[in-house]
């Protein structure tokens, strides 16, 4: 554990200035890092935001030395919609890219995650390390069974990804009874190339981290890319069954994810 991790706080935002400073770090990573773009950002402000930033919870990382009144203070977020939630609210964010229907027709208590991000300087570091306990001790206080959402590669061009897209679609394929499939409007076919052409170091090399560690949490994906060109974005749909996790993943989630164990 970094030894600067006693100046970290993980919460659920409880104030205007920690949503405000949610939305100030994700402008910074997927408008100004990642050229991405939407309805709803408020440029002027420099507030990546959007319709379902009302609705979910937001997980921050705090770094309690840098300035809450410059909306300076959260490093690192997840934003986080339960199932039960998103029935109210009418739909989940990834509705949009990916036919959700196996999920739902699964009757199992669902939790969409979502706009995940921490500052360049806080990636590697303890930070990510708090944000996954925190998060597995909301996981087990809801019950939730399956987690699931868009992770993404940037830019668009698939003959670039064509290696990564094409071992997840050979080595990671969600059963067929859960598996969502990408909306035909953005839908990407993702086996670009046969398995045994596949090289696998370069396919991991191109993989984003945060898919890494799903994949070695078990994590499986859907049927097709969705190319999010308002993002300027290759996303997959990631999903994870804990309750199909082999005894290696559960041990590693436990190990990884629970501060109380």
């Amino acid at each position: 554990m970094n030894p600067d991790s006693h100046f970290f706080d993980i919460r659920i935002a409880r104030s205007t200035a920690d949503l405000q400073a949610a939305q100030r770090l994700r402008y910074r990573v997927f408008v100004e890092e990642l050229g991405g773009d939407g309805a709803l950002v408020d440029h002027e402000a420099r507030l990546e935001r959007d319709e379902f930033d009302e609705v979910v919870d937001h997980l921050v990382l705090v770094d309690q030395r840098r300035d809450a009144s410059a909306l300076d203070h959260v490093v690192g977020v997840y934003r986080l919609l339960p199932g039960s939630r998103a029935a109210e609210f009418g739909r989940f964010y990834c509705d949009g890219e990916y036919d959700l229907s196996p999920l739902r027709a699964s009757g199992r208590p669902l939790l969409e995650l979502g706009r995940s991000c921490v500052l360049p300087e806080y990636r590697g570091g303890s930070g990510m390390f708090l944000l996954w306990n925190a998060l597995s001790e909301y996981v087990l206080e809801l019950g939730i069974e399956i987690l699931f959402g868009v992770a993404s590669f940037h830019g668009t061009d698939t003959d670039t990804l064509a290696q990564p897209l094409s071992w997840l679609h050979h080595h990671h394929l969600a059963p067929e009874a859960i598996r969502p499939v990408a909306r035909a409007d953005g839908f990407h076919r993702m086996d670009l190339i046969p398995d045994d052409a596949i090289d696998r170091r370069a396919a991991m090399v191109a993989m984003p981290a945060l898919i890494k560690a799903y994949l070695r949490l078990g994590g499986r994906v859907g049927e097709g890319a969705f190319i999010d060109r308002d993002f300027n974005t290759t996303d997959v749909l990631l999903l994870m069954d804990t309750g199909a996790m082999s005894a290696k993943h559960r041990a590693f989630y436990t190990s990884r994810w629970q501060s109380k164990g």
